[in-house]
């Protein structure tokens, strides 16, 4: 003793330092005390208490107030399995304050002050499997991955509002990389809330859970074969992810997103869906949404938050209304096969009427009812200074041979000769035909019709038969003269010749006879006819 005093006084001083940090560790959190569970948690701790040894496996000092941790804290806590310091104010960390723990499993920091993210902190933890960050305040992850040591690492949590900004090496620029290197055991990783607006195949694919909420996501579309729950809450999301890419997925949140709607084929091509969280988005209530959502078996027990937090945003008229209370009429759903049907009823409708109107001849009635009616609206009668001929002649063209060589010789041949009338050689040209049959009658003392089968054929015969019997019946004078030129039985006289038939009823009519000796009597007749 005596001969190496200084020995003796470093070992005192040692053991002394020893006792004095168990007291202070059983001061300041009595569970500590040669317990492999050392719960200090909501202590009011400003600092990681002294004298933490290697008995202890699982270390909770959460609900703090500790700002630093420094290098020789957790020095002796070699067997360390779970060390938890969430809600605390933690802003700096020693480089070698986890040097010590290469049997840590779990690490949380969540919900600290830290600015940034050291890979020297990590770089000793060749156990970790489950690091969660969440909730600080560091914008990146620093020019390299902070987590490239971490090979058994299965769990990583890193969203807060600040994180912003991915680089090369960890995720690179604003987007995740085609090329990451990521622990191969890697199953569940938090990236909500890091305004990030595009996410590609950087993300490992060996995800069972994927949460990437409250981000700028226009679209999803990554192939991830094992992920089972994939949370999208609060994107920009207009459809939903496409299935092929996720084919095991179990649970998925789209909720206030920007969809519109979801069809029948995108629901079913998720075979293992069984919770879909799709409330709170504005959706437009089609015929087809409707149709699906009303036929889908067991909808209610898939859709989270059904009916109530489902609601028509269109039509206008089924607005704030809930999807599964909504129901359109007919001619809302099917209006392309309603508008064709009301078309091919027109359209048959029109064609009925069209073969109505020919078997009666209504089309003709109707143009000479517009014909009466301008003929009405033009001025009065001519005085009678202005009449230019004895006669306006009517016949059919077949009946020109006759009327042109024999009938008109004969009367303009006469002493004293008779003025008439003819279509061919008196009309005005280039001026409407029936101005000119209006005209031509009105010009004359009297309307000669010579009649025969050719002329009930003929269309303009008929317009100069009714405008004569507008003039008769108007002017209430005896000015038509009728000529047979071959008999005719007004009872075989088509029914829409209802003047002719009249007038044949009524006025006496002159037959051509085929006995010569009997002709000039005939003429005789017909001149004393057009003088009366």
């Amino acid at each position: 003793m005596t001969k190496h005093p200084w020995r003796v006084w470093a070992i005192y001083m040692v053991l002394a330092a020893n006792l004095s940090e168990q007291q202070e560790l059983k001061q300041a959190c009595p569970s500590c005390d040669a317990a492999q569970l050392c719960n200090c948690s909501s202590m009011g701790l400003d600092f990681i208490p002294p004298g933490l040894t290697a008995k202890i496996t699982v270390l909770n000092l959460a609900h703090n107030r500790i700002k630093h941790i420094r290098s020789q804290d957790l020095q002796q806590a070699v067997n360390l399995r779970a060390l938890l310091l969430h809600s605390n104010e933690i802003s700096s960390i020693d480089e070698d304050s986890f040097q010590s723990l290469a049997k840590l499993e779990l690490l949380d920091l969540s919900n600290n002050n830290l600015t940034h993210l050291s890979p020297v902190w990590f770089g000793h933890l060749f156990s970790l499997q489950h690091l969660h960050l969440q909730g600080n305040l560091y914008r990146d992850l620093g020019e390299s991955s902070p987590f490239s040591s971490l090979r058994n690492l299965s769990s990583l949590q890193l969203g807060n509002p600040q994180f912003s900004v991915i680089r090369r090496g960890n995720f690179e620029g604003i987007e995740l990389l085609n090329a990451c290197a990521w622990p191969k055991n890697l199953k569940y990783l938090n990236l909500s809330s890091t305004q990030i607006p595009k996410v590609t195949t950087c993300i490992p694919p060996t995800l069972e859970v994927l949460d990437v909420s409250a981000n700028n996501l226009k679209e999803f579309g990554l192939q991830l074969p094992f992920l089972k729950e994939l949370y999208l809450t609060k994107n920009h999301l207009k459809t939903l992810p496409g299935a092929a890419p996720i084919p095991n997925l179990v649970v998925m949140s789209v909720r206030r997103n920007k969809l519109n709607r979801f069809s029948k084929e995108e629901f079913e091509s998720f075979k293992r869906l069984e919770l879909l969280d799709a409330s709170d988005n504005n959706f437009i209530c089609s015929c087809e949404f409707l149709s699906f959502i009303h036929h889908q078996a067991g909808i209610s027990q898939v859709l989270v938050g059904w009916p109530d937090k489902y609601v028509c945003d269109s039509p206008l008229a089924v607005r704030g209304a809930q999807v599964g209370a909504v129901h359109l009429s007919l001619m809302e759903c099917h209006r392309s096969l309603m508008v064709s049907l009301i078309c091919i009823l027109v359209f048959l409708v029109i064609l009925i009427l069209v073969a109505v109107g020919y078997k009666y001849h209504v089309v003709w009635y109707l143009r000479m009812t517009w014909a009466w009616l301008q003929a009405k609206r033009k001025p009065k009668r001519a005085p009678p200074k202005d009449i230019c001929y004895d006669a306006f002649v009517s016949y059919s063209e077949n009946d020109s041979n006759w009327v042109e060589n024999i009938m008109v010789r004969e009367l303009e041949q006469a002493c004293p000769p008779f003025r008439l009338c003819l279509h061919k050689r008196d009309f005005v040209p280039g001026k409407w035909i029936v101005d000119n049959i209006i005209d031509s009658i009105e010009k004359s003392h009297k309307t000669l019709f010579v009649l025969s089968e050719h002329f009930v054929q003929s269309e303009w015969c008929k317009y100069e038969l009714d405008f004569s019997h507008f003039r008769l019946f108007d002017e209430n004078n005896d000015a038509a003269i009728l000529v047979l030129l071959e008999p005719i039985q007004s009872q075989t006289i088509p029914k829409r010749f209802c003047k002719l038939r009249k007038i044949m009823n009524t006025k006496t009519y002159l037959e051509w006879p085929l006995e010569e000796e009997q002709q000039q009597m005939f003429w005789f007749n017909l001149k004393v006819a057009l003088k009366s």
